[in-house]
């Protein structure tokens, strides 16, 4: 942490680069504002109070760190300080319930399928609902989809180019299990054995990035036992989220006795974008006809990851689809893991604001590489009074789209 905070000059450069500093104007709410902050109560010059609700704000996007000319590792900073102050801290009883709600649930497909189901239900009572628990229900789909089954081992079509371990997440198999599916077929019918190890689970990434960093640990230490990373050449992932997390495994288990095999797991770990361009694949199927489509970069592919071009690379090579960029695409949409949830009023100003430029560009659909993205741009695009399909990126290169 002591790093992190030297190596920032306050230059400013981080300013326009931050949606709550965009959105609120106050530097207290800017990352190197932020920084500061958090120096201060390191050293004991700034109680916790003071500090926490202008924390809490930041929704970890690591805009920050792209846009930062002195390389500050703003989140190595940001995660260990939450998991510190998560300690320490006294909540409200709405915000305690609605923590605990956002970690028990979210992180098992199980409990999140029932919690949803029951959702669909509760939505006569929403006008009474506080705010949080009113974007839980709006970020909610009307109707769940059906299960999809997936193989513990899917053969490679024709000649085997490599073997990977998937992670199938935990949110996006209740929301979305037509995401983990497209990502199987693209994989082996260009050549790669799909391994998906029976005993995984949530990569951890919520939890971890709420500062419940024992929780992440656990959750972490499951996929440590559950993938044989000798086996495979890469742990590959289709939600930037999980990718950003498991990259931090390292810091999630410095100074404790997994460290190295955190940092191992953290080396094999690839976004499914990543690997496929790099493997290289045979050229997409083609749209029915001429589209254009909005890519929307999701932060944690973005600036967590530093990928932006191998996404773009795979989708220029489908026949009759157009990509358009979003103005401040650089910008968070708001969804930020569970942020939606618990800075609801902020995330509804990111998510308008994310919506209003994705119909400025004229497109007819979108694509990400998000779960959480795709399901706040939905859930503002349709309160906007507009319905524009969502794709994944594996959807398009495989041909799943309706």
């Amino acid at each position: 942490m002591a790093e992190a905070v030297a190596s920032c000059v306050h230059c400013g450069f981080c300013l326009p680069a931050c949606p709550t500093y965009l959105e609120l104007g106050e530097e207290m709410d800017s990352p190197r504002g932020r920084i500061l902050l958090m120096k201060g109560a390191l050293e004991g010059e700034l109680s916790q109070e003071e500090v926490l609700p202008h924390v809490d704000r930041c929704l970890g996007c690591l805009a920050c760190v792209t846009a930062c000319p002195s390389g500050v590792e703003y989140g190595e900073l940001l995660t260990p300080f939450r998991e510190m102050s998560e300690k320490r801290r006294s909540r409200s009883p709405m915000e305690a319930l609605t923590r605990t709600l956002t970690n028990q649930t979210l992180p098992y497909p199980g409990r999140f399928r029932a919690a949803a189901a029951m959702g669909r239900y509760t939505k006569i009572f929403k006008p009474l609902l506080p705010p949080a628990l009113r974007t839980m229900l709006d970020l909610l789909p009307d109707r769940l989809p059906p299960r999809v089954s997936l193989p513990r081992l899917a053969p490679a079509q024709g000649e085997r180019r490599a073997r990977i371990a998937l992670l199938t997440g935990c949110v996006q198999q209740v929301l979305t299990p037509g995401i983990n599916r497209a990502t199987v077929d693209v994989l082996t019918s260009n050549g790669v054995e799909v391994v998906i190890p029976s005993g995984q689970g949530c990569c951890g990434a919520l939890a971890m990035h709420t500062g419940a960093a024992d929780q992440a640990r656990g959750l972490a230490r499951r996929n440590f036992d559950a993938f044989n990373l000798d086996e495979v050449d890469a742990v590959v992932t289709n939600a930037a989220g999980c990718g950003s997390g498991m990259h931090e495994y390292p810091l999630l288990f410095a100074g404790e006795a997994e460290e190295q095999v955190a940092r191992d797991f953290a080396d094999k770990v690839q976004d499914v974008t990543v690997f496929l361009d790099a493997l290289g694949i045979e050229q997409p199927p083609a749209l029915p006809a001429p589209m254009t489509f909005a890519y929307h970069d999701a932060c944690h592919l973005a600036h967590a990851q530093g990928v932006t071009d191998a996404p773009r690379r795979l989708l220029a090579a489908v026949p009759n689809l157009t990509l358009v960029p979003i103005p401040e695409g650089e910008i968070c949409c708001g969804s930020a893991g569970s942020y939606n949830i618990e800075q609801p009023e902020i995330a509804a100003q990111l998510g308008q604001r994310k919506a209003e430029a994705i119909l400025g560009t004229g497109a007819q659909a979108v694509v990400t590489g998000n779960i959480g993205c795709m399901t706040q741009i939905d859930s503002h695009l349709r309160q906007l009074g507009h319905h524009l399909p969502i794709y994944h990126t594996v959807e398009l290169l495989n041909g799943s789209q309706e």
